[in-house]
């Protein structure tokens, strides 16, 4: 059985500890954050682990195999760093680092110490996703002409980082995952409306090498909250509505038929319009099966689905489209 640690109790520490504390194969030996009165809340609903604001201790005790950060993004590298050079297999939340640089040293660092290198893109891990990946395979849609994507809500306005870094590592992971590749295109446009120099609204433009192109709409400014996918193919189209309390996925038989010009430049288009139908979806947390797949990992030595290389993929992206945006204010 593999010994963890869990380094942050803040926003997403609570519910990492929760899944963790429910696994029979894992053994939660620490937990630390420096808010002693978070982990005080935490021993009490908890109170058979080790509870510290002393990270060292958790790097210095060979029995831990691995570390689950959970802790703000700029403390990432450091952290990964040290579990990496302490012997430790690291599982990170997204996104893996702050710059492509930071991530992709801890992506060559895993591999030099023999080290799982996991991050959390928990979409990766959700049942609906899971689904719009295996119908889009199937070719049940035919091929893929584009996809879209809206995640947008009245929220919060971080003064730190544009709704990009905020946001967009939800729509990226899902579109990379399904499509199983990277975009060789990358543009961004929006705007700074509330407060100057953070960018609050922003549409990212991407291409793929296999000539599939998507947009994402990310804002904190927005009437309703909004989470959906759409994809698009020659046969038909699938919806993905995570708002949706039931039937998160639906699969359209709509399309356009050509025919081949009878005289010069007179095409004859056919709309079609067939069923509509709700696939089966398997009612699982997406965020006990991403820890169930760490600690397999852990056990197997395989690579987890949501790799270095695929959060590493996911920061690249995102530098690229802030930059474009930046620059575009």
């Amino acid at each position: 059985m593999k010994s963890v640690a869990v380094i942050g109790y803040g926003y997403w520490g609570p519910n990492l500890l929760r899944v963790l504390d429910s696994l029979k194969n894992v053994k939660v030996k620490y937990v630390c954050d420096l808010n002693e009165k978070r982990l005080h809340d935490a021993k009490e609903k908890y109170p058979n682990y080790i509870y510290t604001t002393n990270v060292d201790n958790i790097f210095n005790d060979k029995d831990v195999d691995g570390i689950i950060i959970a802790t703000p993004i700029e403390t990432h590298y450091q952290l990964a760093k040290r579990g990496f050079e302490s012997g430790k297999d690291v599982f990170v939340e997204k996104p893996l680092a702050g710059s492509s640089k930071e991530s992709l040293e801890l992506v060559e660092m895993g591999k030099k110490f023999g080290k799982i290198l996991m991050v959390g893109h928990t979409f990766v891990y959700s049942p609906p996703v899971r689904k719009m990946k295996s119908i889009i395979e199937s070719n049940e849609l035919g091929d893929i002409y584009f996809m879209t994507s809206s995640r947008v809500n009245l929220g919060l306005h971080r003064k730190s980082i544009s709704v990009v870094w905020d946001l967009a590592p939800h729509d990226l992971s899902i579109i990379f995952f399904c499509l199983g590749e990277y975009p060789n295109f990358i543009d961004a446009i929006g705007r700074d409306s509330i407060i100057k120099g953070i960018p609050d609204v922003s549409f990212i433009n991407l291409k793929f090498p296999s000539n599939i192109v998507a947009n994402i709409e990310l804002s904190w400014l927005a009437p309703t909250k909004m989470r959906r996918t759409v994809v698009v193919g020659s046969k038909k189209m699938l919806v993905y509505d995570d708002g949706e309390p039931n039937e998160k996925i639906r699969v359209y038989d709509k399309g356009i038929d050509i025919k081949d010009p009878e005289s010069f430049g007179e095409y004859q288009l056919t709309y079609r319009t067939g069923d509509m139908y709700v696939p089966r979806v398997e009612n699982v947390e997406p965020l006990k099966l991403e820890m169930e797949e760490f600690i397999d990992c852990m056990e197997t030595r395989k690579k987890p689905i949501s790799d270095g290389e695929f959060g590493l993929r996911i920061v690249e992206t995102i530098e690229k489209a802030d930059k474009i945006l930046y620059d575009s204010l």
